[in-house]
């Protein structure tokens, strides 16, 4: 075997173990890419954002802590009640955000054009609801900063659980979705047309 063939199989082996860990972690946040898509986006956005700030980048002092905890539990709650809005066009062309309760949409401002009732409550929006937040809060305490500032030996300790676990939510919740669609425009997703309106007349 020339000496060539011998380097070029060393630089070989070096660069696999090198990037062995690296591909494992890119999987793990691969799949939680993927689970974003459930989620509203002004959320996610506004955590990712904050997170790196209120975490001091994983170095965290108790008030560190308190910090985080608290824009975990505020964007937790944003997922969850997210799905019990919705929006529309009104009679002013403009569009209009509500809450969906039992009878409709409220509040219901310019609304002469629109049936809001077509906006009621359905079982659907709990199922939503209950997944919006399962799925952020893998997304959110699966993050590296929050790992870091709470359990840091967990991501050396438990790092199969990390890789498991996004992957299998993500299948989970994304099997549910489509059983349960989701045809609302809340607040956080994006607005393309109405569209939900069309799609919520076809149910009733």
């Amino acid at each position: 075997m020339s000496k060539r063939t011998l380097m070029t199989s060393s630089s070989s082996n070096t660069t696999s173990q090198k990037t062995g860990p690296s591909t494992m972690s890119g999987k793990t946040f691969s799949a939680l890419g993927n689970l974003v898509k459930l989620l509203p986006t002004g959320t996610v956005f506004l955590f990712q954002f904050l997170i790196p700030v209120v975490t001091n980048n994983g170095h965290c002092t108790t008030l560190n802590k308190y910090l985080t905890g608290a824009l975990l539990v505020v964007c937790a709650f944003n997922c969850a009640f997210s799905s019990f809005t919705d929006s529309y066009t009104g009679s002013d062309g403009e569009r209009h955000y509500g809450i969906v309760t039992a009878k409709g949409l409220w509040p219901s401002p310019a609304s002469e054009s629109v049936d809001l009732s077509l906006y009621k409550l359905r079982f659907g929006d709990f199922v939503h609801a209950f997944f919006s937040l399962v799925v952020f809060a893998v997304l959110g305490l699966f993050d590296t900063n929050t790992v870091h500032c709470f359990y840091p030996e967990f991501e050396s300790s438990e790092k199969l659980l990390m890789q498991v676990v996004p992957p299998i939510i993500g299948v989970v919740a994304g099997s549910v979705f489509v059983i349960f669609p989701n045809n609302r425009h809340g607040i956080g997703y994006p607005t393309s047309s109405d569209s939900n309106e069309t799609s919520q007349k076809s149910e009733t």
